[in-house]
Protein backbone atom coordinates (compact mmCIF):
# COMPACT_ATOMS: atom_id res chain seq x y z
CA UNK A 1 0.00 0.00 0.00
CA UNK A 2 1.56 3.30 -1.11
CA UNK A 3 2.29 6.29 1.44
CA UNK A 4 -1.33 8.17 -0.28
CA UNK A 5 -3.76 5.24 0.33
CA UNK A 6 -2.04 4.92 3.91
CA UNK A 7 -2.99 8.44 4.41
CA UNK A 8 -6.53 8.30 2.71
CA UNK A 9 -7.36 4.79 4.37
CA UNK A 10 -6.14 6.70 8.50
CA UNK A 11 -8.64 10.02 7.85
CA UNK A 12 -11.58 7.34 6.72
CA UNK A 13 -11.20 5.84 9.88
CA UNK A 14 -10.74 8.34 12.35
CA UNK A 15 -13.29 9.92 10.87
CA UNK A 16 -15.71 7.49 10.72
CA UNK A 17 -14.98 6.85 14.46
CA UNK A 18 -18.42 7.10 16.88
CA UNK A 19 -20.10 8.48 13.34
CA UNK A 20 -24.35 7.29 13.80
CA UNK A 21 -24.13 8.06 9.67
CA UNK A 22 -22.00 8.41 7.20
CA UNK A 23 -23.00 9.28 3.32
CA UNK A 24 -20.86 7.59 1.61
CA UNK A 25 -17.72 6.50 3.04
CA UNK A 26 -16.47 5.47 -0.83
CA UNK A 27 -17.20 9.48 -1.77
CA UNK A 28 -15.24 10.54 1.65
CA UNK A 29 -12.62 8.26 0.26
CA UNK A 30 -12.65 9.84 -2.97
CA UNK A 31 -12.69 13.42 -1.61
CA UNK A 32 -9.77 12.95 0.65
CA UNK A 33 -7.77 11.21 -1.78
CA UNK A 34 -7.91 14.31 -4.33
CA UNK A 35 -7.81 16.94 -1.53
CA UNK A 36 -4.09 15.18 -0.61
CA UNK A 37 -3.32 14.70 -4.41
CA UNK A 38 -4.22 18.40 -5.11
CA UNK A 39 -2.62 19.63 -1.24
CA UNK A 40 -6.48 21.56 -1.46
CA UNK A 41 -8.18 21.24 2.33
CA UNK A 42 -11.86 19.81 2.04
CA UNK A 43 -14.55 22.53 2.91
CA UNK A 44 -15.95 21.11 6.18
CA UNK A 45 -19.67 22.82 7.32
CA UNK A 46 -21.18 22.64 10.66
CA UNK A 47 -24.30 24.81 11.15
CA UNK A 48 -25.44 25.87 14.34
CA UNK A 49 -28.61 27.61 15.06
CA UNK A 50 -28.61 30.33 18.20
CA UNK A 51 -31.68 29.51 19.29
CA UNK A 52 -30.49 29.95 23.10
CA UNK A 53 -27.60 31.88 24.25
CA UNK A 54 -25.51 28.76 25.63
CA UNK A 55 -23.53 25.95 23.58
CA UNK A 56 -24.28 23.00 25.34
CA UNK A 57 -22.51 19.31 25.82
CA UNK A 58 -24.75 17.92 22.96
CA UNK A 59 -22.98 20.76 20.46
CA UNK A 60 -19.95 19.46 21.62
CA UNK A 61 -20.71 16.00 20.13
CA UNK A 62 -20.49 17.13 17.12
CA UNK A 63 -18.26 20.20 17.49
CA UNK A 64 -15.34 17.33 18.60
CA UNK A 65 -15.73 15.73 15.05
CA UNK A 66 -15.35 18.86 13.59
CA UNK A 67 -11.97 19.59 15.55
CA UNK A 68 -11.07 16.30 14.05
CA UNK A 69 -11.33 17.56 10.60
CA UNK A 70 -9.87 20.14 11.43
CA UNK A 71 -6.30 18.79 12.86
CA UNK A 72 -6.43 16.49 9.85
CA UNK A 73 -5.58 20.08 8.23
CA UNK A 74 -9.04 20.48 6.29
CA UNK A 75 -10.84 23.84 5.76
CA UNK A 76 -13.81 24.45 8.77
CA UNK A 77 -16.67 26.66 8.02
CA UNK A 78 -18.55 26.91 11.66
CA UNK A 79 -21.76 28.65 10.21
CA UNK A 80 -24.21 30.43 12.84
CA UNK A 81 -27.62 30.35 11.82
CA UNK A 82 -28.55 33.78 12.06
CA UNK A 83 -30.90 34.12 9.56
CA UNK A 84 -32.05 30.41 10.21
CA UNK A 85 -32.54 30.98 13.22
CA UNK A 86 -35.58 33.13 12.69
CA UNK A 87 -36.81 30.70 10.93
CA UNK A 88 -36.83 27.73 13.15
CA UNK A 89 -35.72 24.31 12.91
CA UNK A 90 -38.53 21.91 12.51
CA UNK A 91 -36.42 18.82 13.22
CA UNK A 92 -38.22 16.52 15.77
CA UNK A 93 -40.52 19.06 16.38
CA UNK A 94 -44.53 18.14 16.98
CA UNK A 95 -45.64 21.54 16.61
CA UNK A 96 -44.45 24.63 14.77
CA UNK A 97 -41.38 26.28 16.74
CA UNK A 98 -41.37 29.88 17.75
CA UNK A 99 -39.47 32.35 15.51
CA UNK A 100 -37.10 34.15 17.41
CA UNK A 101 -36.40 38.02 17.02
CA UNK A 102 -33.46 39.37 15.12
CA UNK A 103 -32.35 40.97 18.46
CA UNK A 104 -32.66 37.61 20.27
CA UNK A 105 -30.99 35.82 17.09
CA UNK A 106 -28.35 38.20 17.35
CA UNK A 107 -27.97 38.15 20.87
CA UNK A 108 -27.53 34.64 21.11
CA UNK A 109 -25.43 34.74 17.70
CA UNK A 110 -22.30 36.61 19.80
CA UNK A 111 -22.11 34.21 22.72
CA UNK A 112 -22.27 31.07 20.03
CA UNK A 113 -18.82 32.99 18.50
CA UNK A 114 -17.40 32.81 21.53
CA UNK A 115 -18.02 29.86 22.67
CA UNK A 116 -17.19 27.77 20.05
CA UNK A 117 -13.36 28.45 20.37
CA UNK A 118 -13.23 26.36 23.62
CA UNK A 119 -13.66 23.19 20.74
CA UNK A 120 -12.18 24.81 17.47
CA UNK A 121 -8.88 26.28 16.52
CA UNK A 122 -9.87 30.29 16.38
CA UNK A 123 -6.85 30.63 14.11
CA UNK A 124 -8.16 27.89 11.65
CA UNK A 125 -12.31 28.18 11.74
CA UNK A 126 -13.91 30.41 9.48
CA UNK A 127 -16.64 31.76 11.78
CA UNK A 128 -19.68 33.02 9.24
CA UNK A 129 -23.02 33.98 9.59
CA UNK A 130 -25.35 32.70 7.03
CA UNK A 131 -27.63 36.20 6.66
CA UNK A 132 -24.62 37.21 4.78
CA UNK A 133 -25.89 35.41 1.76
CA UNK A 134 -29.58 34.19 2.79
CA UNK A 135 -30.41 38.04 3.28
CA UNK A 136 -29.39 39.18 -0.23
CA UNK A 137 -31.55 36.59 -1.94
CA UNK A 138 -34.51 37.93 -4.01
CA UNK A 139 -38.15 36.25 -4.10
CA UNK A 140 -37.24 34.79 -7.81
CA UNK A 141 -34.51 33.15 -6.02
CA UNK A 142 -36.13 31.60 -3.67
CA UNK A 143 -38.80 30.26 -6.18
CA UNK A 144 -35.77 29.04 -8.10
CA UNK A 145 -34.66 27.29 -5.17
CA UNK A 146 -37.84 25.55 -4.02
CA UNK A 147 -38.17 24.41 -7.61
CA UNK A 148 -35.44 22.05 -7.16
CA UNK A 149 -37.42 20.23 -4.40
CA UNK A 150 -40.97 18.63 -4.45
CA UNK A 151 -43.95 18.43 -1.38
CA UNK A 152 -43.43 14.66 -1.78
CA UNK A 153 -40.23 14.49 -1.11
CA UNK A 154 -40.65 17.18 2.09
CA UNK A 155 -43.42 14.89 3.24
CA UNK A 156 -40.95 11.61 3.22
CA UNK A 157 -39.42 13.82 6.84
CA UNK A 158 -40.47 11.83 9.76
CA UNK A 159 -41.49 14.95 11.53
CA UNK A 160 -43.43 16.46 8.69
CA UNK A 161 -44.84 13.03 7.87
CA UNK A 162 -46.32 12.98 11.13
CA UNK A 163 -47.87 15.98 11.78
CA UNK A 164 -48.92 15.70 8.42
CA UNK A 165 -50.99 12.66 8.90
CA UNK A 166 -52.19 13.25 11.99
CA UNK A 167 -54.10 16.80 10.96
CA UNK A 168 -51.61 19.05 12.55
CA UNK A 169 -50.42 22.14 11.38
CA UNK A 170 -47.27 22.83 9.09
CA UNK A 171 -46.10 26.60 8.39
CA UNK A 172 -45.08 26.77 4.84
CA UNK A 173 -41.83 28.95 6.12
CA UNK A 174 -41.02 25.07 7.91
CA UNK A 175 -40.67 23.98 4.73
CA UNK A 176 -38.53 26.52 3.89
CA UNK A 177 -36.03 25.88 6.62
CA UNK A 178 -34.12 22.60 5.35
CA UNK A 179 -33.54 24.56 1.50
CA UNK A 180 -32.07 27.38 3.27
CA UNK A 181 -29.71 24.76 5.13
CA UNK A 182 -28.83 23.26 2.14
CA UNK A 183 -28.77 26.61 0.58
CA UNK A 184 -25.26 27.52 2.87
CA UNK A 185 -23.96 24.06 1.59
CA UNK A 186 -24.05 25.81 -2.09
CA UNK A 187 -22.76 29.04 -0.60
CA UNK A 188 -20.04 27.91 0.71
CA UNK A 189 -19.35 25.05 -1.77
CA UNK A 190 -19.39 22.10 1.28
CA UNK A 191 -17.70 18.64 0.55
CA UNK A 192 -18.66 17.69 4.10
CA UNK A 193 -21.61 18.47 6.42
CA UNK A 194 -21.46 17.51 9.90
CA UNK A 195 -25.18 17.26 12.19
CA UNK A 196 -26.47 15.32 15.07
CA UNK A 197 -28.89 12.31 13.64
CA UNK A 198 -31.99 14.84 14.07
CA UNK A 199 -30.34 16.89 11.00
CA UNK A 200 -29.70 13.84 8.75
CA UNK A 201 -32.95 14.93 6.35
CA UNK A 202 -31.38 18.61 6.39
CA UNK A 203 -28.03 17.18 5.31
CA UNK A 204 -29.17 14.98 2.45
CA UNK A 205 -31.10 17.65 0.89
CA UNK A 206 -27.79 19.68 0.47
CA UNK A 207 -26.55 16.67 -1.27
CA UNK A 208 -30.06 16.43 -3.48
CA UNK A 209 -29.40 20.48 -4.08
CA UNK A 210 -25.98 21.07 -4.86
CA UNK A 211 -25.64 19.28 -7.93
CA UNK A 212 -28.39 21.77 -8.89
CA UNK A 213 -25.72 24.37 -9.28
CA UNK A 214 -23.20 22.80 -10.78
CA UNK A 215 -21.84 21.30 -7.19
CA UNK A 216 -20.65 17.58 -6.47
CA UNK A 217 -22.93 16.43 -3.68
CA UNK A 218 -21.46 16.89 -0.05
CA UNK A 219 -20.86 13.96 2.35
CA UNK A 220 -23.53 13.83 5.14
CA UNK A 221 -22.03 12.77 8.47
CA UNK A 222 -24.08 12.52 11.25
CA UNK A 223 -23.38 12.15 15.12
CA UNK A 224 -25.57 10.31 18.13
CA UNK A 225 -27.59 12.50 19.74
CA UNK A 226 -26.24 13.25 23.65
CA UNK A 227 -29.09 12.42 26.09
CA UNK A 228 -29.80 15.25 28.59
CA UNK A 229 -29.29 14.98 32.52
CA UNK A 230 -32.90 13.89 32.44
CA UNK A 231 -31.25 10.23 31.03
CA UNK A 232 -34.33 10.58 28.78
CA UNK A 233 -34.68 13.28 26.07
CA UNK A 234 -31.74 14.49 23.95
CA UNK A 235 -29.81 17.34 25.49
CA UNK A 236 -32.11 20.82 24.97
CA UNK A 237 -31.54 24.43 26.32
CA UNK A 238 -36.00 24.22 26.17
CA UNK A 239 -35.95 20.98 27.86
CA UNK A 240 -33.84 22.52 30.88
CA UNK A 241 -31.52 18.61 30.79
CA UNK A 242 -28.42 20.60 29.45
CA UNK A 243 -25.10 20.98 30.75
CA UNK A 244 -24.19 24.61 29.64
CA UNK A 245 -20.11 24.72 28.55
CA UNK A 246 -19.90 27.80 29.97
CA UNK A 247 -21.64 26.90 33.27
CA UNK A 248 -19.53 27.41 36.61
CA UNK A 249 -17.00 24.59 37.34
CA UNK A 250 -19.57 23.84 40.63
CA UNK A 251 -22.72 23.65 38.52
CA UNK A 252 -21.05 21.71 35.91
CA UNK A 253 -19.61 19.04 38.38
CA UNK A 254 -22.78 18.97 39.91
CA UNK A 255 -24.73 18.86 36.43
CA UNK A 256 -22.91 15.59 35.40
CA UNK A 257 -23.14 13.81 38.91
CA UNK A 258 -27.01 14.34 38.39
CA UNK A 259 -27.34 12.06 35.45
CA UNK A 260 -28.54 8.07 35.40
CA UNK A 261 -25.54 5.86 35.72
CA UNK A 262 -27.11 4.01 32.29
CA UNK A 263 -25.81 7.35 30.61
CA UNK A 264 -22.34 7.27 31.57
CA UNK A 265 -21.00 5.13 28.78
CA UNK A 266 -22.29 8.29 26.71
CA UNK A 267 -20.99 10.87 27.77
CA UNK A 268 -17.37 9.08 27.98
CA UNK A 269 -18.06 7.98 24.51
CA UNK A 270 -19.08 11.25 23.13
CA UNK A 271 -17.71 14.38 25.05
CA UNK A 272 -14.22 12.37 26.18
CA UNK A 273 -13.44 10.08 23.27
CA UNK A 274 -13.53 6.93 25.07
CA UNK A 275 -12.87 4.23 22.80
CA UNK A 276 -15.78 2.27 22.87
CA UNK A 277 -14.33 -1.00 23.91
CA UNK A 278 -12.76 0.74 26.94
CA UNK A 279 -16.22 2.27 27.55
CA UNK A 280 -17.93 -1.00 27.71
CA UNK A 281 -15.29 -2.91 29.88
CA UNK A 282 -16.00 0.42 32.13
CA UNK A 283 -19.85 -0.29 32.18
CA UNK A 284 -19.47 -4.13 32.58
CA UNK A 285 -17.35 -3.45 35.81
CA UNK A 286 -19.90 -1.43 36.94
CA UNK A 287 -22.73 -4.21 36.56
CA UNK A 288 -20.31 -6.72 37.65
CA UNK A 289 -19.57 -4.57 41.15
CA UNK A 290 -15.90 -4.30 40.02
CA UNK A 291 -16.40 -0.51 39.95
CA UNK A 292 -18.65 1.45 42.08
CA UNK A 293 -21.10 4.18 39.73
CA UNK A 294 -20.12 6.71 41.64
CA UNK A 295 -16.57 6.34 41.74
CA UNK A 296 -16.49 6.10 37.44
CA UNK A 297 -18.92 9.44 37.78
CA UNK A 298 -16.87 11.59 39.65
CA UNK A 299 -14.54 10.40 37.31
CA UNK A 300 -16.38 11.61 34.35
CA UNK A 301 -17.99 14.68 36.28
CA UNK A 302 -13.50 15.63 37.16
CA UNK A 303 -12.97 14.98 33.73
CA UNK A 304 -15.48 17.25 31.98
CA UNK A 305 -14.90 20.36 34.14
CA UNK A 306 -11.28 19.97 33.68
CA UNK A 307 -11.89 19.43 29.54
CA UNK A 308 -13.30 23.81 30.00
CA UNK A 309 -12.03 25.31 33.10
CA UNK A 310 -8.82 23.15 33.95
CA UNK A 311 -7.63 20.76 35.95
CA UNK A 312 -7.69 22.52 39.30
CA UNK A 313 -11.50 24.10 38.83
CA UNK A 314 -12.08 19.92 37.90
CA UNK A 315 -10.41 19.22 41.50
CA UNK A 316 -11.78 21.86 43.50
CA UNK A 317 -15.62 21.32 42.10
CA UNK A 318 -15.13 17.67 43.36
CA UNK A 319 -14.28 18.94 46.61
CA UNK A 320 -16.77 21.02 47.14
CA UNK A 321 -19.33 18.57 45.32
CA UNK A 322 -18.05 15.85 48.50
CA UNK A 323 -18.49 18.75 50.73
CA UNK A 324 -21.91 20.01 50.08
CA UNK A 325 -23.31 16.24 49.12
CA UNK A 326 -21.35 13.84 51.65
CA UNK A 327 -21.38 16.55 54.76
CA UNK A 328 -24.37 18.73 53.96
CA UNK A 329 -21.95 22.03 53.97
CA UNK A 330 -22.30 24.64 51.98
CA UNK A 331 -20.51 25.73 48.94
CA UNK A 332 -17.77 28.55 49.13
CA UNK A 333 -18.49 30.55 46.35
CA UNK A 334 -22.63 30.96 46.90
CA UNK A 335 -24.06 33.93 44.41
CA UNK A 336 -25.57 36.90 46.20
CA UNK A 337 -28.47 37.90 44.22
CA UNK A 338 -29.15 41.74 45.66
CA UNK A 339 -33.00 42.08 45.58
CA UNK A 340 -33.49 45.97 44.30
CA UNK A 341 -37.29 46.68 45.12
CA UNK A 342 -37.43 44.61 48.31
CA UNK A 343 -37.12 46.11 51.69
CA UNK A 344 -35.89 43.95 54.78
CA UNK A 345 -38.24 42.72 56.95
CA UNK A 346 -40.76 42.39 54.18
CA UNK A 347 -42.54 39.71 53.76
CA UNK A 348 -42.74 38.48 49.91
CA UNK A 349 -44.34 35.30 48.45
CA UNK A 350 -41.80 32.46 48.41
CA UNK A 351 -42.20 31.08 45.20
CA UNK A 352 -42.01 34.77 43.64
CA UNK A 353 -38.78 34.83 46.07
CA UNK A 354 -36.82 31.54 44.33
CA UNK A 355 -37.86 33.11 41.04
CA UNK A 356 -36.89 36.36 41.20
CA UNK A 357 -33.41 34.66 42.82
CA UNK A 358 -32.59 32.60 39.46
CA UNK A 359 -33.31 29.58 41.22
CA UNK A 360 -36.05 28.42 39.20
CA UNK A 361 -37.90 29.51 35.46
CA UNK A 362 -40.88 30.57 37.04
CA UNK A 363 -43.19 30.79 39.67
CA UNK A 364 -45.04 27.80 38.73
CA UNK A 365 -42.13 26.23 38.68
CA UNK A 366 -41.15 27.12 42.08
CA UNK A 367 -44.08 26.32 43.60
CA UNK A 368 -43.90 22.75 42.20
CA UNK A 369 -40.02 22.83 43.68
CA UNK A 370 -41.29 23.81 47.13
CA UNK A 371 -44.51 21.34 47.33
CA UNK A 372 -41.84 18.42 46.69
CA UNK A 373 -39.97 19.33 49.38
CA UNK A 374 -36.56 20.59 47.60
CA UNK A 375 -36.86 24.19 48.88
CA UNK A 376 -35.03 25.35 52.50
CA UNK A 377 -34.63 28.81 53.77
CA UNK A 378 -31.59 29.19 56.27
CA UNK A 379 -31.23 25.51 56.06
CA UNK A 380 -35.26 25.03 57.23
CA UNK A 381 -37.61 23.29 54.68
CA UNK A 382 -40.31 24.57 53.65
CA UNK A 383 -43.24 22.75 52.13
CA UNK A 384 -46.61 25.41 51.41
CA UNK A 385 -46.18 26.29 47.63
CA UNK A 386 -48.12 29.69 48.15
CA UNK A 387 -46.08 30.74 51.47
CA UNK A 388 -44.14 34.02 52.26
CA UNK A 389 -41.17 34.85 53.94
CA UNK A 390 -39.76 37.97 55.93
CA UNK A 391 -36.79 38.57 53.64
CA UNK A 392 -33.29 39.26 55.65
CA UNK A 393 -30.20 40.23 54.63
CA UNK A 394 -27.72 37.31 54.26
CA UNK A 395 -30.99 34.99 53.68
CA UNK A 396 -29.64 31.91 52.02
CA UNK A 397 -32.15 30.06 49.59
CA UNK A 398 -31.04 26.90 48.56
CA UNK A 399 -33.47 24.43 45.69
CA UNK A 400 -32.32 21.09 45.97
CA UNK A 401 -28.35 20.93 46.94
CA UNK A 402 -26.84 22.17 43.81
CA UNK A 403 -28.76 25.73 43.49
CA UNK A 404 -28.03 28.29 46.55
CA UNK A 405 -28.27 32.12 46.77
CA UNK A 406 -27.76 34.44 49.48
CA UNK A 407 -29.73 37.20 49.53
CA UNK A 408 -29.00 40.96 49.28
CA UNK A 409 -31.64 43.84 50.72
CA UNK A 410 -31.48 47.28 52.37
Amino acid sequence: MGKLEAEVNHQVELLSQRAAMLVTEEELRAKIRRSLEKQQPLKVKLGVDPSAPDIHLGHIVVMRKLREFQELGHEIYFVIGDFTGMIGDPSGRSKTRRQLSREEVEANARTYHEQATLILDPDKTHVVFNSSWLSPLTFADLVTLASKFTVARMLERDDFHKRYTAGQAIGIHEFLYPLAQAYDSIAIGADVELGGTDQTFNLLVGRDLQPHYGQEPQIALTMPLLVGTDGKEKMSKSLGNYIGVTDNPNDMYGKVMSIPDEVMGDYFELILAEPKQSVKTMMRDIETGKRHPMDVKMELARRIVAEFHGLSAANTAQDNFLRVFREDALPDDIETVELENVRAGEEVGLARLIATCGLAPSSSEARRLIQSGAVRVNRERLTDPFGSVRVTDGMLIQVGKRRICRVSVK
